[in-house]
């Protein structure tokens, strides 16, 4: 497990610049955190640091929100309103999941028992000051994003706390 204090929104926003620039072609990040904690915010730094110019907002009511990123396809979630984990299999997520994306999910736990397991957990907790951020490898392909992210904090300006 990884542990940063994310100080602020540019701190938010790195962390999404090192988390793109060390992703792997696929798998999924569980984003974890009460409503304004940053996980979108995270998000859209991460679409930014692959380049992505467009308008990146939640996708609260449509659940996902694709993009395609020169040639990498990435599937942002927001299961928030998600009435019945099963909605997932009517929407074909399962493809999303089993394939060449990678899925950042906020509210994941609203698609127990459908979602296979993820890769990486993120959890954004607010702090009087900013907001703590826990990063736990939960595959082999969460554990080498792991190894990397903590390889490359540095340069944007993070360190664990």
């Amino acid at each position: 497990m990884l542990r940063l204090t994310l100080a602020d929104e540019a701190a938010t926003e790195a962390l999404g610049g090192v988390l793109a620039h060390t992703a792997p072609r696929s798998g999924w990040v569980a984003l974890h955190g009460q409503l304004g904690a940053g996980k979108t915010t995270l998000v859209r730094s991460f679409l930014r640091a692959l380049g992505y110019a467009g308008r990146v907002v939640s996708p609260t009511y449509t659940l996902v929100e694709p993009y395609e990123i020169e040639g990498h396809r990435i599937a942002h979630y927001d299961l928030y309103r998600l009435a019945d984990a099963e909605e997932l299999e009517w929407m074909g997520a399962r493809e999303d999941f089993g394939a060449d994306t990678l899925c950042l999910v906020e509210w994941p736990e609203r698609g127990e028992g459908v979602l296979p397991p993820p890769d990486l957990a993120i959890r954004l907790e607010h702090q009087p000051a900013g907001r703590a951020c826990f990063l736990e490898a939960l595959s082999p392909t969460g554990a080498s994003w792991l190894v990397r992210v903590k390889d490359r904090l540095k340069e944007w300006g993070l360190s664990p706390s």
